[in-house]
């Protein structure tokens, strides 16, 4: 009972945004919401389940976002004849050479001829690559740089996107967990952090890959455009007589069926996650989340349990970035910052209850909706409280002002209130 009046509060808080402010915004902090939901579930699994520290959400989230890219805009046909084969023979070039490295590394004995071919290899390599791939990204990022400048996509369904922007985050995943995996969970922390900069590094620079700062727009959607409805003869027809305006009416009509879609994702990843959870599987995870030592001391191998847990929890939040990516109509890769994807993340799941489905989904709407309101309501609260002040004076200013802050402050607040008298989360894991 609790755990529904807790969901049917956060439902009512919604609900009542449309009722009073509009359903535009109410539906608008429902998509997010549900999108936060998935990512809060794929941070649950590494975290709640086996306790690995990940703070590298935002990279895999991004990883999600370059693949509504590669998928669903078309491929531009003149990049790809200025450039696009010389692209691909140096990323071929280049996972040649990091393959013969890996080859020599593991092959040869230790020793001072081992170490010279390493270093013959792979300084070598890395000027032969650049030499071949240099020259077309330069051609590729030259055609029209204004409107296009990169390689485009495979024009496929964007809906496509979203599990290959999980397949993709789960790549990325599996090689920082083979190397990052065995450090202690502060130095985990450190490499995901890190790791997730250098992914966001590259989407800013690599114009021929992602346009860089300059954004791609115009993504294509799974759902109609507001205008096409508004031109539609039956639709209007239909919202004239229900008495609603048709401008509005295809806005909303957009927005649930985003909402139709995301909450389709969400069912389904949370019916697997709490598959997993009660499964063996999720039974040895929290044990060896509990007592690492124990459960080695059974048989059980700790370091390819993290390893999968991992790449599951990346690949959840990958697919999260690709339905958020989707939700915007295009990719800003200056947009991806922690404060918001990892900071935020985390927030939902300490909020909700680590270790508990429900809760992390829980936290992903409650802690989404606050941040979407807590600063206009911060700022509406500033001007009562400020009301008996001159105007321009410097109280009056300084309280104007600090309503930009109530979002990290409401954070804050709401942590320290949820950690005092509920430590576990509103949620807490069973």
């Amino acid at each position: 009972m609790k755990n529904l009046l807790l969901f049917a509060i956060v439902l009512g808080l919604i609900l009542l945004t449309g009722i009073f402010q509009s359903w535009n915004v109410a539906l608008g902090i429902l998509n997010m919401g549900l999108i936060s939901a998935v990512m809060a579930l794929g941070v649950n699994m590494q975290w709640g389940y086996a306790g690995l520290f990940n703070v590298g959400v935002m990279g895999f989230v991004a990883l999600g976002g370059l693949a509504t890219v590669l998928i669903g805009m078309p491929p531009v046909s003149e990049a790809w004849a200025a450039g696009g084969a010389r692209i691909l023979g140096g990323l071929a070039v280049g996972a040649a050479i990091l393959v013969a490295a890996v080859l020599i590394f593991t092959r040869m004995g230790k020793g001072v001829k081992r170490t010279v071919a390493m270093i013959v290899v792979l300084v070598g390599g890395f000027f032969v690559y650049r030499a071949v791939f240099d020259p077309g990204v330069a051609a590729v990022e030259s055609v029209n740089s204004a409107a296009t400048g990169y390689l485009g996509g495979l024009g496929l369904s964007v809906i496509v996107a979203w599990p290959v922007g999980g397949l993709l985050a789960a790549g990325a995943a599996w090689l920082i967990g083979k190397t990052a995996l065995g450090l202690r969970s502060d130095y985990l922390a450190i490499a995901t952090l890190g790791i997730a900069e250098i992914v966001i590094a590259v989407l800013k620079n690599e114009d021929w890959l992602s346009r860089g700062v300059k954004n791609v727009i115009g993504l294509p959607r799974p759902v109609p455009y507001e205008v096409d409805l508004q031109r539609d003869a039956d639709f209007v027809t239909a919202m004239q007589t229900l008495g609603a305006d048709p401008v509005v009416a295809s806005s909303v009509a957009v927005k649930l069926g985003y909402a139709a879609l995301f909450l389709a994702v969400l069912l389904v990843v949370l019916w697997l996650a709490q598959s997993a959870l009660a499964s063996p599987w999720g039974r040895m995870m929290r044990a060896i989340r509990d007592n690492e030592v124990a459960a080695e001391a059974m048989g059980k191998d700790v370091t390819r349990r993290h390893l999968q847990v991992f790449v599951l929890g990346s690949a959840v939040c990958g697919i999260a970035g690709a339905m958020m990516t989707t939700l915007d109509g295009q990719l800003t890769p200056a947009t991806y910052q922690p404060l918001r994807f990892t900071f935020l993340v985390w927030v939902m799941v300490i909020v909700g209850g680590s270790g508990n489905n429900w809760g992390a989904v829980l936290g992903g709407f409650l802690i989404w909706f606050l941040w979407v309101q807590v600063e206009p309501f911060g700022l509406w609260l500033m001007n009562v409280l400020s009301s008996g002040s001159p105007e321009g004076s410097l109280v009056r200013e300084r309280m104007l002002q600090s309503a930009a802050h109530m979002r990290l402050f409401t954070m804050g607040i709401v942590l320290l209130v949820v950690l005092r008298f509920s430590p576990r989360g509103l949620i807490p894991e069973r």
